[in-house]
């Protein structure tokens, strides 16, 4: 999985030691993208294709060195909602957007992330119990069924973290 840093910080492999299995890319300002391990040009489908296949990497301004992962994941997140079958609704991207800059930023980004590790696990988890089934939409309907339940734990424990957070942030709306 990418790693991603909020400031541009000096990187391990500026310091002389690059972190184990770590793959660098740099974004040259022409907008190509270089993969320092094969020591060639790759297009950003060849990133997502990392990603799907769990390289841990980090794309770097060739010039400046800053941090540019997230945005090259987003850039891939973008291209994949404007062709295909979106993943995200238009109101979903809309509630989204009003989360940031709210004092609840913080706790959204957690929730979200939270709630994609526990589909990621659940999916292995029916993955590993179940091999060679082949995964219809049926199936998936069943795994959907658990997921619920996790998610409803999930937004129920979210739930109370905002009460208890009501109390240090009296502004915050409760229903």
């Amino acid at each position: 999985m990418a790693t991603a840093r909020k400031k541009a910080a000096p990187t391990n492999e500026q310091a002389g030691e690059a972190k184990p299995g770590l793959r660098i890319l740099k974004k040259y300002p022409n907008r190509r993208l270089y993969d320092t391990q094969t020591s060639s040009y790759i297009t950003l489908a060849d990133v997502k294709r990392m990603v799907l296949e769990g390289v841990d990497f980090e794309v770097h301004d060739a010039k400046t060195q800053e941090d540019l992962t997230r945005a090259i994941l987003l850039q891939i997140i973008l291209e994949e909602e404007t062709g295909g079958v979106p993943m995200f609704s238009t109101s979903s991207l809309a509630q989204i957007i009003r989360f940031y800059g709210h004092a609840m930023q913080g706790v959204m980004g957690g929730l979200l992330e939270r709630q994609m590790q526990a589909f990621t696990d659940m999916q292995s988890r029916f993955t590993e119990q179940t091999p060679g089934m082949p995964f219809t939409p049926e199936a998936w309907t069943g795994l959907m069924g658990g997921y619920a339940e996790q998610s409803k734990t999930l937004m129920n424990q979210w739930q109370e973290q905002l009460k208890q957070a009501g109390v240090m942030f009296p502004f915050v709306p409760k229903k």
